[in-house]
């Protein structure tokens, strides 16, 4: 009977001991308990199952709300494109190497992981709303990610920054296919953008 009660009790201790990310976002930790990072849907997760994981494929989930993110400390890439999201905050994943984010409504993006000429792609097409991202090597981002024209990057995109923004500066209209037709943004195809000023360029980003 005394061998029970201590093995029970070495048990609740291990559990108590045990860390957790909070995950608030269900559709998330639905995607974490169908890749086997979770057991139960219950706005948390055992951190040190996550903080080993460097590959997370979240697409089309619809996510609003990746906090959470920042105890996946390993991870070097993610694919969090076609979902909800509205902010994203990778400052605490110094380790990412790629990284795709097109087609959400974000509003806000912190890139200062401490780390940005490691991140050797990065794509965040059609975010409508997103002017400004925080990065810590503002050069190397401009000349090497790929980003909605309206765009820019900053080391501090505070209110201020963005009300100096210029508001005059051309926005992109429509994008259009090679069969003519108004499309989104797409690796690896040459594509025509049309800005509100008239003007056209033809782009092709290469994945």
């Amino acid at each position: 009977m005394k061998k029970k009660l201590l093995y029970l009790l070495i048990f609740i201790t291990n559990i108590n001991l045990a860390q957790y990310t909070y995950v608030p976002d269900d559709n998330f930790e639905q995607a974490l308990l169908n890749m086997g990072y979770d057991f139960v849907l219950d706005d948390y997760v055992e951190t040190s199952i996550i903080d080993t994981v460097s590959y997370l494929y979240i697409v089309n989930q619809g996510i609003t709300d990746l906090t959470g993110i920042e105890d996946f400390t390993q991870l070097s890439e993610l694919f969090c494109n076609d979902n909800n999201l509205v902010s994203l905050n990778l400052a605490s994943n110094e380790f990412l190497f790629e990284v795709i984010c097109s087609n959400n409504n974000l509003t806000s993006l912190n890139l200062r992981n401490g780390n940005n000429s490691n991140l050797w792609y990065f794509m965040s097409f059609n975010n409508p709303s997103l002017i400004c991202i925080d990065v810590d090597d503002i050069a190397w981002c401009e000349y090497n990610f790929a980003v909605d024209t309206w765009t820019t990057f900053n080391n501090n995109c505070s209110v201020s920054n963005l009300n100096s923004i210029n508001k005059l500066e051309k926005k992109l209209t429509k994008i259009i296919g090679i069969d003519g037709k108004i499309t989104l943004a797409k690796p690896n195809i040459p594509l025509l953008y049309i800005y509100n000023d008239g003007s056209t360029e033809r782009k092709i980003f290469i994945e």
